[in-house]
């Protein structure tokens, strides 16, 4: 093991499998954070865990002041927080005991798989394969800095563009939600492929001032809970571009609220890359069953014979424009729930329920480790499969894993028609708003197990079919 370099921290970081950069005090062996590894530490400097975020410690007698300015303090609330508004029914939910796979005998295990295939049988919404791309991309896909899990990244966003575009959604005149933005990577691409020229062009006979002002508008509006560090926000001062981030959960966002929408009502285009688990129902309950706001209008004053009556001018109604379409990278249904899924209907319908939705999800994690001995760790680059911001999305359960029921490639195709029936949920639920939805494979398996793209418009619209874009030979695979 190679010693810390000269000057900084001694502790050594399992995860990262390297010692602490931070610089340490003269006569000190370990930095702030992680001095209480150092021996004969007074008592009164001793360090403990933060009781806002056990993710850093904090001096046990400068406690009372690290409280007031924790990054991890409450703080009021927005105008445009209303909790759980897009959560759903809570109806029964909380009755539902959660059964983890191992302690079910094999005969309630081979009872779900039969009734997963009756309920799988038929099914209209099989998933195509289609990896497009975009130009905006190509230099860096063929930058030779960026390193293997760099290139996965910039592949799927990339096939998302190509998507965006080809269902005729990139372009100016809109508004981009995208839902768990982390870094916010994705909304940076988009807005680099919409400074190019031709998203500018305009026709002849369209060129008026007004037509003009409304095509260059962009909004990009970034949702993201957490905190997050090394975002591309600053990056994007563009004159006529609203690049914004709101710090706020997706189940208690009310879009009707958010400032950015007062005065612009453009069209909305939901996008996500990895909206894990239940925030793919989240945002779309978010897009599309957010309930009208009814606000108590106050009594009209009542008029004398003599006063005129005031002309009224009805202006827009609260909130934003219209759901243009909608392009979501799906994972993580392991972490799905029964109260925010939007196909519960379809479930019922098919004779299902809230106990086979919730053991569906914990088989849905066989899509991505049936390939794997269930003894066997997960190699280290399955995160940078999904993500490689500072948030990564949590694997199943071990307790998920079940010894000798079914070979690995049968508990594969299992967790495989799990995904395929909660998405084909989504499909129905989309159907139900009056939008076509689809689902497809944007890049290879190599790229990312969790390679599904959920794509929807309004059913008015008519979209071609997109033509796969083949993916230059320069690029590194």
């Amino acid at each position: 093991m190679a010693a810390p370099l000269p000057g900084r921290c001694g502790f050594f970081v399992e995860k990262k499998k390297r010692f602490c950069k931070m610089i340490v005090g003269k006569g000190k062996t370990f930095c702030g954070e992680h001095a209480v590894m150092e021996e004969g530490t007074s008592s009164s400097s001793r360090r403990i865990v933060c009781p806002l975020d056990p993710k850093h410690t904090v001096s046990e007698d400068k406690l009372d002041k690290h409280l007031k300015k924790c990054n991890s303090r409450e703080k009021p609330k927005p105008v445009y927080y209303v909790e759980n508004i897009n959560a759903g029914s809570a109806d029964g939910d909380e009755m539902l005991q959660q059964v983890c796979l191992s302690e079910r005998s094999r005969t309630q295990l081979q009872s779900l798989v039969d009734k997963l295939r009756t309920a799988a049988t038929g099914l209209q919404c099989d998933v195509e394969d289609s990896v497009l791309s975009h130009p905006v991309l190509l230099e860096e896909l063929n930058n030779p800095k960026n390193g293997d899990s760099a290139h996965k990244h910039l592949k799927q966003q990339s096939s998302i563009l190509g998507h965006l575009e080809a269902l005729g959604l990139l372009g100016r005149g809109r508004s981009f939600v995208e839902f768990g933005a982390g870094r916010g990577k994705l909304s940076h691409w988009i807005h680099e492929a919409l400074k190019t020229s031709e998203h500018l062009k305009t026709s002849e006979h369209l060129k008026t001032s007004e037509h003009l002002k409304t095509c260059d508008e962009l909004q990009l509006l970034l949702v993201e809970r957490c905190s997050t560090r090394f975002k591309v926000d600053g990056k994007h001062q563009d004159a006529g571009v609203e690049f914004e981030r709101l710090q706020v959960d997706i189940q208690h966002l009310d879009l009707r609220k958010v400032p950015q929408f007062k005065h612009k009502k453009l069209p909305l285009v939901g996008v996500g890359k990895h909206l894990c688990g239940a925030a793919t129902d989240l945002a779309l309950r978010c897009l599309l069953e957010t309930p009208e706001t009814r606000e108590t209008e106050p009594a009209q004053k009542r008029l004398k014979p003599s006063e005129p009556v005031a002309e009224e001018h009805p202006g827009p109604g609260p909130g934003p424009g219209p759901v243009q379409g909608v392009a979501v990278a799906l994972c993580c249904h392991h972490r799905c729930e029964w109260r925010h899924y939007v196909g519960q209907e379809f479930f019922l319908q098919r004779g299902l329920g809230a106990a086979e939705f919730s053991a569906f999800c914990r088989m849905s994690s066989w899509a991505t480790c049936g390939i794997r001995p269930t003894n066997q760790d997960p190699p280290a680059e399955d995160l940078s499969n999904q993500r490689g911001d500072d948030e990564e999305h949590e694997p199943a359960e071990d307790t998920d894993a079940v010894n000798g029921f079914l070979s690995a490639d049968e508990r594969q195709q299992v967790g495989r028609l799990c995904k395929l029936l909660i998405d084909c949920g989504r499909l129905h639920f989309l159907q139900s708003k009056g939008f076509n939805g689809k689902l497809t494979r944007y890049v290879s398996s190599d790229v990312t197990l969790e390679n599904v793209l959920l794509t929807a418009v309004p059913a008015s619209t008519s979209v071609p079919t997109p033509v796969p874009t083949p993916v230059p030979t320069s690029v590194p695979s």
